[in-house]
């Protein structure tokens, strides 16, 4: 008998897939500044989002959500969670640093995995405990040699985790989900245009911002259907993907150069991930022979 592929598993890959090549997108719209491209992504995206509830009929669904202060409170906390994640992301890209992004999202896969364990109560063995704890001597040694805290690779690690736990633990659907929290940031982001933002007449990235829409709220969504229908320490397993692409495009695209604490820290990651694999490998095995028996 052949076994079914979680529709999780998929969505989860096609997302990951999508992120890891977005620097290449980002590249294009360098001439404007971060702020200008989060806004745009963020306006762009609520109109792709109206459009699909509209033909999807989410109406109702999203009168619900809007009446249920509960739902309203922890989808603004994952839309300042999400806001904060891609700033910083575009910052990081557009200024040189997507070894550095990659880094952060090499160490989210721990940071899900300790979020599952502490909140959601998700059982974590002793192999997996290893992984997380090399995992964050990992990020030590890196803060040390670089004399301070690696900003960039924490901030997006952290918020990405907690994004993501946030929309697990919320019941909405990913498209009403992602469209509440854009609806949210979309005051906000009309603000620093009409205030700071950077004219866009005659720019040579304008006509590809409404892509910007499709590529931020699509792997969105497909992400927050993965995260309710796979475990969520499992689910930080598949996000290797993305940063694997990062780093491939920052050192063979990009021409970015790391340093011997960068590899270090990298290497102890890997390493960490690998172990992890192996432990998750292990007892997935141990509990099909119980079954069986």
């Amino acid at each position: 008998m052949t076994r079914k592929i979680n529709p999780g598993i998929v969505y989860a890959v096609a997302a990951y897939a999508i992120w890891g090549l977005l620097p290449l997108f980002l590249k294009l719209l360098k001439p404007l500044p971060a702020p200008d491209i989060l806004a745009h992504r963020i306006l762009w995206s609520l109109v792709l989002l109206i459009i699909l509830a509209a033909i999807f009929r989410h109406g109702p669904a999203l009168r619900r959500i809007v009446a249920t202060p509960r739902l309203m409170l922890a989808l603004a906390a994952s839309a300042m969670l999400i806001g904060v994640n891609w700033l910083c992301y575009i910052f990081a890209v557009n200024g040189g640093h997507v070894a550095q992004a990659s880094l952060g999202y090499f160490i989210n896969p721990l940071v899900n995995v300790m979020l599952g364990t502490l909140i959601l109560r998700e059982r974590l063995g002793r192999i997996e405990a290893l992984a997380v704890a090399l995992a964050a001597c990992g990020v030590a040694f890196l803060a040390y040699e670089q004399g301070g805290v690696p900003v960039i690779p924490l901030t997006l690690a952290f918020s990405f985790g907690l994004y993501g736990l946030i929309r697990k633990v919320t019941p909405v659907d990913a498209l009403d989900g992602l469209l509440i929290e854009t609806a949210i940031l979309t005051p906000p982001s009309l603000l620093w245009l009409s205030l700071a933002g950077t004219s866009l007449a005659h720019g040579p990235s304008f006509g590809l911002l409404p892509v910007a829409g499709i590529v931020t709220a699509i792997p969105l969504m497909l992400f927050a259907a993965a995260a309710k229908r796979v475990r969520y320490s499992d689910l930080g397993l598949l996000q290797y993907l993305a940063p694997t692409l990062q780093l491939i495009l920052a050192v063979a695209v990009f021409g970015e150069m790391l340093s011997v604490a960068q590899w270090t820290a990298f290497a102890l990651i890997w390493l960490s991930l690998g172990i992890y694999l192996t432990g998750t490998t292990l007892a997935a095995r141990r509990a099909n022979v119980l079954v069986s028996d």
